[in-house]
């Protein structure tokens, strides 16, 4: 075994070539975070740009989402209050989330566009909903990255959820889509 380092876990020598690919990992996530940060103003970006076109609304995905939002929506309230023990307030901030989600999704249905044409119905919502919405979550993202970076080394981390509502935003992002599902489907059956 001259010139060669012992396996660990196998008792194999390992190759001196060998070693530099194990560096190839952590560079492969760290350039994977960076592929993330310069790709997500895009995506954020196409959500609202595909969020405001028309669409045909159909009848059967409209009430499995109205009935999957619904189940989400109580597991989301179960977490809150079991995250309640770690993050003050957590509950509240879920419940006034989701309140204002659905404010915003009566507002955002009462706004939209609806046509009927072949018996089917088509939505073309509200341009300004969409945008207000993509701006909340580049708005939560811009500002838990901020405040990762400007708090403590060793509590960096913890501001991501204890600080800035990020609760309260997904519950106005899962109340905004209980809302409209369930008005959409109530539209439908009209």
């Amino acid at each position: 075994m001259a010139g060669a380092a012992s396996g660990w876990l196998t008792g194999r020598a390992i190759e001196p070539g060998a070693v530099p690919l194990l560096l190839l990992i952590p560079l492969l996530v760290i350039g994977l975070f960076a592929l993330w940060v310069v790709l997500l103003p895009l995506s954020i970006f196409q959500r609202y740009r595909l969020g405001k076109a028309r669409r045909r609304v159909q009848p059967l995905f409209v009430s499995v989402n109205a009935w999957l939002l619904a189940a989400a929506t109580l597991v989301f309230l179960a977490f809150a209050a079991v995250a309640g023990r770690w993050i003050t307030d957590a509950l509240v901030d879920a419940a006034a989330g989701l309140a204002v989600g659905v404010l915003v999704g009566m507002l955002g249905l009462a706004l939209d566009r609806n046509e009927w044409s072949n018996g089917a119905m088509f939505r073309t919502p509200n341009r300004w909903v969409v945008l207000g919405l993509a701006l909340l979550v580049l708005g939560r993202i811009a500002m838990g990255a901020w405040l990762a970076v400007a708090d403590a080394p060793a509590t960096g981390m913890t501001a991501w959820v204890t600080r800035g509502g990020m609760i309260a935003v997904g519950g106005i992002l899962l109340g905004y889509g209980l809302a409209t599902a369930w008005g959409l489907r109530r539209r439908l059956r009209r």
